[in-house]
Formats: structure tokens, C-alpha cells, sequence
């Protein structure tokens, strides 16, 4: 009988987890990762979790910490690793 309670309540934690909005992060991790995976529905779904605004401000945010922590590793400047990363001739 315990184990069912507890099993119980590790569902409804669950579900409770399930049910709560998204973030503008999660939405621009998901939006992100399922358009480098060039998958159309899970683009379409994490587009739809929160405003177009925030899904560009969190992509944006994104970009500039995935460009810190790549220059970081490379022991280059966030503008050649931006620069590298879009194909572009450096400047």
C-alpha cells in the first residue's frame, strides 16, 4: 500500500511538471536543437510555447552564450568564432 502512495504521487508530480508553461529558454533550447536536427514539429511545437518575441529572445541569448563558451574553448574572439561559424571571411 505504501509503495502504491508513492507511486501515486511520483505520477502526479509528474504530470504537474508536465502541465506547467515553458520557458523562454526551454522554448529557444528546443526551437534550436530541433531546427539543427531539421525537424519540422518540434519546431513547430516549441514555437508555439511562448510568444514570438520571447522565442527570438531567448534564440538570441542563445547564440551569444553558445559564441562565448565556443571562443572560450577555441581561445579566439566571439566575433571570429561568430564569423567562422556563418561561413564568413575573416575580418
Amino acid at each position: 500500500m505504501g509503495s502504491r502512495a508513492a507511486g501515486s504521487a511520483r505520477s502526479a508530480e509528474r504530470a504537474g511538471r508536465e502541465e506547467r508553461p515553458h520557458n523562454l529558454f526551454e522554448a529557444a533550447a528546443a526551437y534550436v536543437s530541433a531546427c539543427a536536427e531539421d525537424d519540422q514539429d518540434r519546431i513547430d511545437e516549441a514555437a508555439g510555447w511562448v510568444s514570438p518575441e520571447a522565442l527570438s529572445f531567448g534564440v538570441n541569448e542563445l547564440a551569444c552564450r553558445a559564441v562565448i563558451a565556443l571562443a572560450r574553448e577555441r581561445d579566439e574572439s566571439p566575433g571570429t568564432v561568430a564569423r567562422a561559424l556563418l561561413g564568413l571571411p575573416a575580418a
